[in-house]
């Protein structure tokens, strides 16, 4: 590990004043959260259902839901890892102001986050399309776990789907406005964990640094920004976002 770009890093957070960490995958698969579109992945054995066919297709809700039961138990087993922790320890010290994420485990809200903007959901809580009346997943996923049928609304008969953003849906209008705003403003982004190609997600750094945030990609892999960024670091999130809280004394 770099110590001196670690300090780096921590010196710059320690004088930011609206600093924003954004997060992807990679910071979950720590917690043992695999990589879904991995070779042998979930996403090698389904296609993927959009929206607008799980609206449609008696056969694509069903082929969802199957899909959905597989992954759930990996998430369900999840727990917070020491970046998870890390990021908490930052916002609590108050050095960034919150959390964008694509992640939908809602593992940062269990380590201790508290401003938290989820682009793509929470796997957390499965509700009805029509009516919105919500359920935590354990009890949906419990329920139906031997039923090979898409679940359905115990008050207005509408189907369940996971509170998450489907292929084909639109992000939650509010929630990338409000996270274009802190990008807009930051002083330091961390762009933790992401590819960095999954739009419009993936604009959100590039946004930053072009009004004039320190961009630090810190990822196990190569990202398109690595040669725009002012600070790139390839070793593991957990260890690094630690190293990164012990330099500011944390």
């Amino acid at each position: 590990m770099d110590q001196k770009l670690i300090a780096e890093v921590a010196n710059r957070l320690s004088s930011a004043r609206r600093a924003v960490a954004f997060t992807g995958a990679g910071i979950s698969t720590e917690s043992g959260i695999p990589d879904f579109r991995s070779p042998g992945g979930v996403w090698s054995k389904y296609e993927p259902v959009y929206y607008d066919e799980f609206l449609a297709s008696d056969q694509a809700r069903l082929r969802y839901w199957r899909m959905k039961k597989e992954m759930y138990p990996e998430f369900a087993r999840a727990r917070p890892n020491a970046g998870h922790y890390a990021l908490a320890k930052l916002e609590k010290a108050r050095k960034i102001v919150g959390v964008i994420t694509q992640n939908i485990d809602g593992l940062h809200q269990e380590a201790g986050s508290r401003r938290v903007l989820e682009l793509h959901g929470n796997a957390r809580y499965v509700h009805c399309i029509s009516c919105d009346k919500r359920w935590t997943s354990e009890v949906i996923f419990e329920q139906y776990r031997d039923r090979d049928q898409v679940p359905t609304c115990d008050r207005c008969g509408g189907w369940l789907k996971p509170a998450v953003v489907s292929f084909g849906e639109s992000l939650p209008g509010d929630v990338l406005q409000e996270s274009f705003r802190l990008s807009t403003v930051s002083d330091v982004f961390l762009a933790i964990g992401s590819s960095l190609v999954v739009e419009p997600a993936a604009s959100l750094p590039a946004h930053a640094k072009q009004m004039g945030s320190f961009l630090v990609i810190i990822n196990r892999d190569a990202t398109p920004l690595d040669n725009y960024a002012d600070a790139v670091i390839h070793t593991p999130i957990g260890t690094t976002l630690e190293a990164i809280t012990k330099k500011l004394g944390l």
